[in-house]
């Protein structure tokens, strides 16, 4: 099976779960949350789902409910996309949106210093 076909199942899952975690009533699953991205196996039977939660209190919480609805999920997305095997999916914590918004906050940080230093040496 050619990788460009196994890519495009892979973000045709992640939008699919995406809907269906925007579309569940669990009090636990609420915030700003992404699903960055689906890497499903050649063989279609697991589906590793990268989920980033911004609001760090609440992020072990969510991805333990996830976790817990993952039976539910993976009934919902076999309704939702044509696939011979609906995959396992297994959910993991994608700390790369929150690593991003620190080093911009750290970065806005030292570019005043930085000016300051630029100014001083003029």
């Amino acid at each position: 099976m050619s990788s460009f076909r196994i890519d495009r199942i892979s973000e045709e899952v992640r939008h699919a779960i995406d809907a269906i975690i925007r579309g569940m009533n669990d009090p636990r699953v609420t915030g700003t949350y992404a699903v960055t991205r689906a890497d499903v196996t050649r063989d279609l039977r697991y589906a590793k789902v990268y989920v980033s939660v911004l609001e760090d209190d609440k992020a072990d919480e969510m991805i333990k409910a996830l976790k817990k609805a993952a039976g539910y999920i993976r009934h919902e997305l076999g309704l939702r996309v044509d696939l011979r095997y609906t995959p396992e999916i297994l959910f993991e914590r994608d700390r790369n949106i929150a690593y991003g918004v620190h080093i911009a906050q750290v970065l806005k940080e030292v570019a005043p210093k930085e000016e300051e230093n630029a100014d001083e040496a003029e």
